[in-house]
């Protein structure tokens, strides 16, 4: 059974990359976008923790593992973070950063302005 919020049981439910083996050492994408919206928004890891369901207690250590590239959030995960945020999951996953901008901003309109905008842009695209 997968005790999702249990930091004892964490390595058997989750896609574990252990740092020390990894020649990069920097931050996953995913880590690089929570933290960076995270930063933005004035939140503490342990809000955003929290408000995805993770207790109070191991909230801070879990999302700053997810900054860090430490564990990669599942996608469900990811979901319920990017949707706290008020972000599209999408943005998270972008390795552009003008791209995963251009994601955000578009999330954040009302949503028949971006219809309108999606458009716009994709007629310019493909004009």
């Amino acid at each position: 059974m997968c005790h999702a919020f249990r930091d004892d049981n964490y390595d058997l439910c989750h896609d574990h990359r252990d740092m020390a083996r990894d020649d990069s050492r920097s931050p996953s994408i995913v880590g690089r976008r929570i933290k960076g919206l995270r930063e933005e928004l004035g939140w503490s890891q342990e809000k955003i923790g929290v408000a995805i369901g993770i207790d109070e207690s191991s909230s801070r250590a879990r999302i700053s593992r997810y900054e860090l590239g430490v564990h990669e959030p599942p996608v469900a995960t990811a979901r319920l973070i990017a949707h706290a945020m008020s972000a599209p999951l999408s943005y998270l996953y972008c390795e552009d950063d003008k791209v995963a901008a251009l994601l955000l901003a578009l999330h954040q309109m009302k949503p028949a302005a971006r219809d309108r905008k999606v458009a716009e842009l994709l007629g310019q695209l493909t004009a």
